[in-house]
């Protein structure tokens, strides 16, 4: 995995940091960062990353929420689009504590005082309910309530906001299937190792639609798109970049682009019917 080629550059001190923020706001080039030097924004996402976060697994493309996001950002830091290199990193990595070999990591990470005592989070660039997707012909697919779903087979991805939805608003009455990744989860659906699964929304509309045939969105989680949480970049513990880029995520909101971008990639939901 390439190593970090941008960390020297911050480590330079608050003073070079106020000064990069400052050439982005009024459309120079960050110092060294498109002045013919070799610096490196590296950004971390998932292996295989999927849409609409990412299309095609090409991150690099800017095609997909996620990877848009993460060009307007680097932007804003002063990066242009050939200075982002892409590698790739398990959810759990992510959140590991311990150095890093990127700068930054998205991959639908919701922010949580747990996690935080590990890494770094900027602020958020996303906010989603968690929803419930079945597929046809499953004992889940005519749920219509909260009560309809606790006695099926339920699964998510370990260690995600849509497992702790899943126990704390679903309730079952059995534990839960819990699996190391998307496709595996997804996999389980498809061939009945479980009912239904829980993701979050954009996730959900996209599994219902394309990527299970017959698949069945039952509906959303009411309440689980804290705003006090939402989704994240990911940053090395007391990294020196936190800072910036959180202020250039508060940027792309304020000027609207995170809402275009959202507009743009991810279908909003809102005639998925919440489970009571």
């Amino acid at each position: 995995m390439p190593r970090n080629r941008f960390r020297p550059v911050a480590l330079l001190g608050a003073a070079v940091a106020v000064t990069a923020l400052a050439a982005c706001s009024t459309g120079e080039a960050a110092p060294g960062a498109s002045e013919g030097s070799a610096d490196v924004l590296t950004i971390a996402t998932g292996q295989p990353a999927y849409p609409p976060y990412v299309i095609d697994d090409a991150p690099e493309s800017g095609e997909g929420f996620e990877s848009a996001v993460a060009y307007a950002v680097a932007e804003e830091l002063g990066y242009d689009a050939e200075q982002v290199e892409w590698v790739r990193s398990t959810f759990d990595q992510g959140i590991a504590p311990g150095a890093k070999d990127w700068d930054l990591n998205l991959q639908q990470f919701t922010i949580t005082e747990e996690r935080a005592e590990a890494v770094d989070f900027s602020s958020s660039y996303y906010n989603a309910n968690q929803a419930v997707v079945s597929i046809e012909g499953s004992p889940a697919a005519d749920a219509s309530s909260l009560a309809d779903l606790r006695d099926v087979r339920l699964g998510a991805m370990t260690g995600t906001s849509s497992l702790t939805a899943l126990n704390e608003v679903v309730d079952p009455s059995s534990d839960a299937l819990v699996f190391n990744s998307n496709d595996d989860l997804v996999l389980a659906l498809q061939n009945g190792q479980v009912d239904a699964i829980v993701v979050d929304l954009p996730t959900a509309l996209f599994v219902s639609s394309v990527q299970v045939e017959g698949g069945v969105l039952i509906g959303q989680l009411d309440g689980t798109a804290d705003e006090s949480e939402g989704w994240g970049f990911v940053l090395e513990k007391d990294s020196p970049l936190t800072a910036e880029v959180t202020a250039a995520v508060d940027a792309l909101r304020a000027d609207g682009t995170l809402d275009a971008l959202v507009q743009e990639w991810l279908t909003d939901g809102a005639d998925a019917p919440i489970l009571n």
